[in-house]
């Protein structure tokens, strides 16, 4: 049976990453960044992103392994909201036949 929870609980962090990036924009929009600045903000959330999957990489579960060796694939060639579904959808998966 999949662990509805988690999916639930990896799908509100996507969203508060996303909220922290869209609530980054709306207060500095009407300002000039520095290109530090602006590193600093374009990197943020993929930080609070690796904080929350990073525990994994220590769970020691094959499914949950080769699905953030999977996600690291898509992460290469695909923007953050089709990485965030896929290593979802991934996780799913293979926790449910390897689980």
């Amino acid at each position: 049976m999949p662990d509805y929870q988690t999916f639930i609980a990896i799908l509100l962090m996507a969203l508060t990453t996303y909220a922290t990036r869209v609530t980054a924009y709306l207060l500095l929009r009407n300002r000039v960044l520095t290109p530090r600045a602006m590193t600093v903000l374009k990197s943020s959330p993929g930080c609070v992103m690796l904080a929350f999957i990073a525990p994994f990489f220590a769970s020691g579960n094959p499914a949950d392994l080769i699905a953030l060796g999977l996600t690291l694939v898509v992460a290469m060639r695909f923007s953050m909201p089709v990485t965030v579904i896929s290593g979802v959808m991934f996780a799913f998966i293979l926790r449910y036949y390897l689980g």
